[in-house]
């Protein structure tokens, strides 16, 4: 079940406030609204647009929206239960075959297990099964990464637009060199699109890239277990062996947790 991820909303607002506070204590109102300049985010925001519109197809540009998106959500996902439910699935298929896993298969919601556990059911041998399983991780791999690029590249194009707005501004700058009580204040304007590339890159884009980068990773964790566990169900491992096995994958925290479950239903059964 995917939820907020309310990591990602939280940093891009203690970035804003840290920043707007770093304004603040130095200029006051006064200087905070001096950091305000429509046009020339106007120059970044449009660069980075036009930069998107021809480095991408508009079908892939359609779903930045939606990658975007997915960096504020996060699915939960319990190892231990995962485990649990190889070796339920374990024990059923020794005791009753293979077969028998179908009709277990309907207290699964995972259609990544289903579909494995469905080619053993089906009889296809091991290295079939594993080489679909791999090929459509693969797969998850390869869109996952072709959204990010997304992000990624607005990330590029940020600054670089933030630089050709500041060479815009010095130079209309340089044109008024005969008037020196314009120079600063032209110069500020012209600074403040690198400030505003820079911002979007390094608190938006980059980021959320980065965030979806691990998210990818998790998901293909969680997969290559769940591989592991259903060729282990298709071989008739035992269901200890079988635990043992896919308990490898489990960091220390999980393996105490699940160790406290064991513990808890031991309780409840005396």
């Amino acid at each position: 079940m995917k939820k907020l991820d309310v990591l990602t909303p939280l940093g891009i607002i203690v970035g804003l406030v840290f920043v707007s506070f770093g304004i603040a204590t130095n200029g006051g109102g006064a200087g905070f609204i001096s950091f305000l300049h429509f046009s020339s985010f106007l120059v970044v925001f449009g660069g980075v647009i036009a930069g998107m519109l021809i480095s991408f197809p508009f079908k892939e540009l359609k779903q930045l929206f939606t990658v975007m998106r997915q960096s504020f959500r996060h699915e939960e996902e319990d190892l231990s239960e995962l485990i649990q439910t190889f070796v339920t699935l374990s024990e059923r298929a020794r005791r009753e075959g293979l077969l028998a896993l179908e009709t277990e298969l309907e207290k699964v919601n995972d259609p990544f297990i289903k579909k494995g556990v469905l080619l053993a059911v089906d009889g296809i041998e091991q290295d079939v099964i594993i080489d679909i399983m791999n090929a459509e991780i693969a797969a998850l791999e390869e869109r996952h990464r072709k959204g990010r690029s997304l992000l990624e590249k607005a990330g590029e194009f940020a600054p670089a637009w933030g630089m050709i707005g500041t060479l815009i501004g010095l130079v209309l700058m340089l044109k008024n060199l005969n008037d020196p009580e314009n120079i600063g204040p032209n110069m500020s304007i012209a600074l403040l699109t690198t400030f505003y590339g820079s911002l979007l890159a390094n608190l938006l884009f980059l980021p959320m890239a980065a965030k979806l980068e691990l998210k990818t990773e998790k998901e293909v964790f969680w997969k290559q277990i769940i591989v592991e566990g259903i060729i282990g169900v298709q071989s008739g491992q035992n269901p200890k062996i079988l635990e043992e096995k896919l308990s490898a994958f489990l960091s220390r925290e999980d393996h105490i947790q699940m160790a406290a479950q064991r513990q808890g239903a031991v309780k409840n059964e005396i």
